[in-house]
């Protein structure tokens, strides 16, 4: 069993930076799928970001946001820069292990204008 515990959201001014944290209990390897998610009200969940053997990011976050992780920690980090109203959402964190998929519990990320 997979457990993820997510922690760093927050409320920032736009323009401002977070990083969000996302620790997995359990087996994890390096080549493992995980990502953030992120759900705005009245909106479907989005892939944000992701990492495997590579990266990826959806085109809105594009050098804004970057992905890591750490395989010793079995950690998985999102820094987000110059930071929009129009990224408030909950953040989620995904793992997928042999084809299951495991998420976290979300956090809250809200950017004022």
């Amino acid at each position: 069993q997979v457990q993820l515990v997510e922690s760093g959201g927050g409320l920032v001014q736009a323009g401002g930076s977070l990083r969000l944290s996302c620790a997995a209990s359990g087996r994890i390897f390096s080549n493992n799928f995980m990502g953030w998610y992120r759900q705005a009200p009245g909106k479907q969940r989005e892939l944000v970001a992701a990492i495997s053997s590579i990266t990826s990011y959806a085109d809105s976050v594009k050098g804004r946001f970057t992905i890591s992780r750490d395989n010793a920690k079995n950690t998985v980090y999102l820094q987000m820069n110059s930071l929009k109203p129009e990224d408030t959402a909950v953040y989620y964190c995904t793992v997928v292990i042999q084809r299951e998929t495991y998420w976290g519990q979300g956090t809250q990320v809200t950017v004022s204008s």
